[in-house]
């Protein structure tokens, strides 16, 4: 299933992009809805590249069906990301801790500025290889991930009218 998420920001492009690459900001991520606290496993700059990898869980309720299928417990995964910090875009994939077999999603980002802050345009491409529900299920984690973009682009905003962008004095 080909999804396309937009974020606006009342931000420029450079502090959220710097924001959402700042260690103390993806702990903050914990207060996201149906997520745990999120783990930075790997940041690494070399140059305008970051690669970011951020291990996530679903703490979400999840129906007896699906419950059926999965072990909520086992609802990990890794998000990695390269971004390139000149032209604020991003390549993502997502790869499950379990389940690596009935999941695959993978995508872009960009993000632009606008009169009024910035826009973050996200197109992925997800996949659940699971007989006669695999369409439900893609289309109920896109409306999650919807949900979450919604949810973390208030609190990108809410983080740099309290803190500033990253390194600023």
């Amino acid at each position: 299933m080909r999804f396309t998420i937009e974020q606006r920001f009342n931000h420029d492009a450079d502090a959220v992009q710097d924001t959402l690459a700042d260690p103390g900001f993806i702990g903050q991520m914990a207060e996201l809805p149906k997520l745990g606290r999120p783990e930075l496993l790997v940041r690494e700059q070399r140059g305008t590249q970051l690669t970011l990898h951020v291990r996530y869980a679903f703490v979400g309720e999840l129906s007896g069906a699906v419950r059926r299928v999965v072990d909520p417990a086992r609802l990990t995964w890794v998000e990695e990301s390269t971004v390139d910090l000149a032209s604020h875009t991003a390549s993502f994939r997502i790869v499950p801790d379990h389940y690596a077999s009935m999941l695959q999603c993978a995508g872009t980002s960009e993000l632009v500025a606008t009169g009024s802050g910035s826009v973050r345009t996200t197109e992925g491409d997800l996949r659940v290889s699971v007989p006669l529900v695999g369409g439900r299920v893609e289309r109920a984690i896109v409306s999650g991930l919807e949900e979450h973009a919604a949810a973390e682009a208030e609190l990108v905003d809410s983080w740099l009218a309290a803190h500033g962008p990253p390194g600023a004095t």
